[in-house]
């Protein structure tokens, strides 16, 4: 029975290839229904030549594969289109799987496929890394002779590198009579796939010799090769080739072009890729922000964050750290609260870098908030928000919250560690910071640099001055640790409590790095509290060379004579300080509004 009109204008059984059916804009689904109606009215759905069309236009559709299956399973005697057609659909499907059963089923009736079935085979089985079904299924293509279907062959070592076996993917490659672009791309991103990042570049380098054209998808992979290799020759030599070639930046290429043009510290060239994509995509922009941030830029960060015309919590986050990374701690937390009254959600790096700006602006009630905040909306929190709650109880006085948050935890590393003992060190419970210190070494944890400064302040506090030169000269000789700058200042401070100032000083001249304005500074404090002048004057001369226009050190030198009772020179040295119009900071304070301690001028609550 012929179609009746508009069916047999609208719908040809004819077998046309997959690819171009694949590609053309499916019938109405009402239209199909009502093709389907009228072949079930007509006896006609079981005849795969009348139904095929049907098949066809529900596998077309996602949310139809259901229906195409249950008609599927009508059919008498279904030919190779249909099954082809079950295939690709069930191959695009959230159950791959089931195409490769098709398959088995397609072989139980007596047909062996194409071109076309295997190409999707060969795609299932790169999606659900069945290498088994795909090998099995290349030897059928071998018998069957379709491996010398260009379109075959590239499938082939599509899903064999996705299946992670590059051997069989090159000799796949390498025995091909004819070669596409889409050849070369599928080998470099197997390659890629499995971290070969020098073959990758060497695959682009034959791919070059062969006068073949790379695209938006070979310099993807080049530069992600470029980038983990850490070469910025190639790098550079890739962003060239782009340029030179008028490759079409799409926006998985422009991505990953500003992604490292940020990285290297070019971010205005990362903007001129920005500006010139045609598709831009939320990456792209959280990509730009994190560049400018990078660079220190927040301005530009933040217009293009203003501009942004849909945020997520990458966008809010990024902005955040960068606030964070340039001490900009008051805006981070200003921009954190218009985050939450904008009911996004924010992830672990967002409460971990909000957590380091309370704590360095001294916000005790709004960290609580953020740690409640945590637990009742069940925000993810691993071994660094651990870390930075530990690191903002103990920097806001609040020592007993910061060792509850540390027995919690159920993962530590050694930076945990690390700052409760300092914390522990600096808020005078000296005793108890050597004891974590001992059962740290107890349980195999290797202390760190800033474990010691810890150690160093704890024996300060507490007067230990053998203990401490003791576990400073452990560092090098059990710990392998070289002492740094802030390790000799510890020193100098330990020796310096303890009322040894020669000690001190006799330390300092056979430090083997120049000390810095932070050690003189440190003696000259000491000085004033024990009242040696001459070594006061000492260490004065020595910071007025180094750093002459702080008034910290015309201000302790001064002092240190006042408490000698040596007047004159006190008054002489203030003059010093106005003759040389060094500026004296203006004072400032903190007030609480609401839950949140804020700088004052800022007003503002945690929502």
């Amino acid at each position: 029975m012929k179609l009746a009109k508009p069916f047999s204008r609208l719908f040809s059984s004819s077998s046309s290839s997959l690819s171009r059916q694949h590609s053309e804009t499916s019938t109405s689904i009402n239209t199909t229904k009502e093709l389907h109606a009228h072949l079930i009215r007509t006896q006609l759905h079981t005849d795969p030549s009348s139904i095929s069309p049907v098949i066809r236009s529900y596998t077309l559709s996602p949310t139809h594969l259901d229906k195409a299956q249950l008609v599927f399973t009508q059919i008498n005697e279904p030919t190779l289109p249909i099954f082809n057609f079950m295939i690709r659909a069930l191959s695009q499907s959230n159950q791959p799987h089931r195409s490769l059963n098709m398959y088995k089923q397609m072989h139980g009736n007596g047909l062996f496929g194409d071109d076309q079935t295997f190409i999707f085979i060969f795609k299932t089985c790169g999606r659900s890394l069945n290498l088994k079904f795909g090998m099995m299924a290349h030897i059928h293509v071998l018998k069957l002779g379709y491996v010398s279907f260009l379109f075959v062959s590239n499938a082939l070592i599509h899903m064999y590198g996705l299946c992670g076996d590059l051997g069989l993917s090159r000799k796949v490659f390498d025995e091909m009579s004819n070669r596409d672009l889409v050849s070369w791309n599928s080998l470099i991103c197997g390659y890629s796939q499995c971290s070969k990042y020098r073959e990758v570049l060497g695959l682009f380098d034959l791919m070059c010799e062969d006068n073949v054209k790379g695209d938006a998808v070979t310099m993807v992979k080049v530069l992600l090769a470029s980038s983990h290799l850490g070469d910025k020759e190639c790098v550079d030599y890739a962003m060239r080739y782009i340029e030179d070639n008028n490759v079409e930046i799409d926006v998985y290429l422009g991505n990953t072009m500003i992604d490292l043009y940020g990285r290297f510290g070019l971010v205005e060239l990362a903007r001129g890729v920005f500006d010139q994509m045609h598709e831009r995509n939320i990456v792209s922009w959280n990509t730009m922000i994190m560049g400018y941030a990078k660079s220190g830029n927040l301005i530009r960060a933040r217009m293009i964050f203003d501009d942004m015309p849909r945020r997520d919590v990458i966008s809010w986050t990024s902005m955040i750290a960068g606030y964070c990374q340039c001490s900009k701690f008051d805006e981070a937390v200003m921009l954190f609260r218009d985050m939450m009254a904008a009911k996004v959600k924010p992830d672990k790096i967002t409460v971990a870098s909000v957590l380091s700006a309370c704590a360095h602006l001294g916000l005790l009630d709004m960290g609580k908030a953020i740690h409640d905040y945590i637990r009742e909306h069940d925000v993810k929190a691993d071994v660094y928000v651990g870390n930075a709650l530990i690191d903002m109880y103990c920097k806001c006085g609040s020592v007993e919250k910061a060792f509850e948050v540390f027995r919690e935890m159920k993962m530590k590393d050694s930076v945990s560690w690390t700052a409760v003992i300092g914390g522990l060190a600096v808020n005078g419970f000296s005793d108890a910071a050597v004891d974590l210190f001992m059962q740290m070494l107890r349980e195999g944890v290797r202390p760190t640099h800033g474990t010691f400064v810890g150690m160093l302040l704890a024996c300060a506090h507490s007067g230990q001055v053998d203990i401490g030169l003791e576990y400073f000269e452990k560092m090098r000789s059990v710990y392998q640790l070289e002492p740094q700058m802030k390790h000799y200042g510890c020193v100098v401070d330990l020796l310096s409590r303890s009322g040894d100032l020669d000690g001190a000083y006799e330390f300092i001249k056979k430090m083997p790095i120049v000390p810095d304005v932070v050690v003189w500074r440190i003696l000259l404090s000491a000085c004033k509290l024990h009242g040696n002048v001459i070594l006061a004057e000492v260490a004065a001369n020595r910071l007025l060379e180094l750093d002459p226009c702080n008034s910290g050190n015309y201000v302790l030198l001064s002092s240190t004579y006042a408490g000698a009772d040596r007047w004159a020179d006190a008054i002489r040295t203030r003059e010093l300080m106005e003759d040389g119009d060094v500026p004296k900071p203006s004072g400032s304070s903190a007030i609480e509004t609401d839950r949140v301690s804020l700088p004052s001028g800022v007003m503002s609550s945690l929502v």
